[in-house]
């Protein structure tokens, strides 16, 4: 039991760091992998991605040959968008994605690529607490300065919001370098004014993306029952839920593209406080209530 507590404590440490802890172990067992909430969101007819959970290197170039390109790779247990890669859009970077997501964990899932918005909703029992865009860092051109010079400037701005240590600066390092290369750029490439030139596919925020706090009140019914009814379908306190729209949240997915990727138990409410753009929430009463809850094993993996 002691070996055991140690190892919770090191698992909290290196990839639970800030995860909120407001569901019992049981209903964490119940979505930690996507293949949990594929199951479930199947179950109820909710709107998702096609996909499959892979051991077989073989398997996602035959789902690749059935259903076409652009696609995810992406570890079937993981968090942060770790290990995850996308949008893949020839075998080739198939093949290096599949290599690479192993190193997460041994099965991996393979899945349609939606291209839209793309949101975390977080609910609880009293409703929707909070609705977050999630960005790749990016910065926008202006015609005269290189994209180091808008680097540091986007970096600048952070810092002085007070976003850091939860939003991170934009780094400069091997991936940004290679992201560029691949769309035929670099550090010292000049974009025209108003371009956006985004710097990575992640959106995640150790590479630099940000968040922006999207107004609760312009969910349709629609949207906002959804999220609701996948919330009582894993009976959970609470659920991060992250989720594609095509044309935007503020839209019903009845009358759009729309894929939900996963469910997250222990969503990171940190980057809610934080936003890039859009104005901080005042969340209190929703942590009040929360942190009221009695949980079951609320300290064990």
């Amino acid at each position: 039991m002691k070996f055991k507590k140690i190892v919770y404590r090191w698992i909290e440490k290196k990839f639970l760091g800030g995860c909120s802890h407001y569901n019992s172990l049981e209903v964490r067992k119940s979505c930690r992998s996507k293949l949990q909430a594929r199951r479930v969101f199947e179950s109820y007819g909710i709107p998702h991605a096609k996909g499959s959970v892979f051991f077989n290197p073989l398997k996602p170039f035959r789902f690749a040959a059935e259903h076409g390109f652009p696609l995810v790779v992406k570890p079937n247990v993981s968090g942060f968008s770790r290990g995850s890669h996308f949008p893949i859009t020839s075998n080739r970077e198939l093949l290096i994605a599949v290599i690479l997501a192993r190193i997460w964990w041994p099965f991996s899932v393979v899945e349609q690529f939606l291209e839209g918005k793309n949101y975390r909703i977080v609910v609880v029992r009293e409703g929707i607490m909070s609705v977050i865009r999630r960005y790749p860092p990016f910065v926008d051109g202006d015609g005269s300065s290189t994209i180091d010079e808008l680097i540091d400037r986007e970096n600048k701005v952070r810092e002085e919001m007070g976003l850091f240590p939860v939003i991170h600066p934009i780094p400069k390092d091997r991936r940004i370098k290679a992201w560029l290369r691949k769309k035929g750029m670099s550090l010292e490439s000049i974009p025209e004014n108003g371009v956006r030139v985004q710097l990575f596919n992640r959106i995640a925020l150790a590479p630099g993306g940000v968040v922006e706090v999207i107004d609760k009140t312009t969910l349709p019914d629609e949207n906002r029952q959804l999220f609701e009814a996948i919330l009582d379908h894993f009976d959970a306190n609470i659920l991060g839920i992250d989720a594609i729209f095509k044309e935007g949240i503020e839209k019903s997915y009845r009358d759009q593209q729309c894929i939900l990727l996963e469910v997250n138990s222990r969503p990171y409410l940190k980057m809610h406080d934080f936003p890039r753009f859009g104005e901080s929430e005042d969340l209190g009463s929703f942590y009040e209530r929360l942190n009221s809850l009695e949980i079951a094993e609320q300290d064990v993996f």
